[in-house]
């Protein structure tokens, strides 16, 4: 039973956010951190029973930003 779920989050290409659990088959999206935050917390209730659920959830957000010099 995993103790810490980690999901790395990126902003999508057309708009609002990606994330994908590591080391797990969990993938979810939404338009707004809060969305994508409530849409985790239900992708981590539905993917693990109820005793084997992790209790600790870690958002990790990926930005990848250009600029010119």
């Amino acid at each position: 039973m995993p103790n810490e779920v980690i999901f790395s989050v990126e902003e999508a290409p057309e708009g609002g956010f990606t994330a994908h659990a590591l080391g797990h088959l969990i993938f979810t999206e939404a338009e707004s951190m809060e969305e994508l935050r409530a849409n985790i917390r239900e992708a981590v209730h539905v993917h693990f029973d109820e005793g084997d659920r992790p209790k600790i959830v870690q958002i990790h957000l990926v930005r990848d930003e250009i600029m010119a010099v």
